[in-house]
């Protein structure tokens, strides 16, 4: 019987799936995470008085943008990869318990 995948066993109760395939995933999500809290914690110390420019995506061109805007969508993402990356963890658990 062949697996689709070399390092998946039966005897190590992996199944057809690796175990490690949300390894890198997880790890690019964690190092998302941290960049994205140095954004915030930027943004949240400027002074008000300073200028907040956006890239646009696929491009080098940048445009001025709302400090409290950028606070607030800087804050949305990271939201959003920390609950990203909770639901891998608890995938992983559930996948350990079984």
């Amino acid at each position: 019987m062949e697996m689709p995948f070399p390092e998946a066993r039966p005897e190590d109760g992996a199944g057809l799936i690796p175990s490690n395939i949300s390894a890198p995933h997880k790890e690019d999500i964690s190092s998302k995470i941290k960049e994205q809290k140095i954004v915030v914690d930027e943004l949240s110390n400027l002074k008000k008085n300073r200028k907040v420019y956006k890239q646009q995506q696929n491009s080098n061109i940048f445009f001025l943008a709302d400090r409290t805007e950028m606070l607030s969508e800087s804050k949305n993402i990271l939201d959003e990869l920390k609950k990203e990356y909770q639901e891998i963890e608890n995938s992983e658990k559930t996948k350990i318990k079984k």
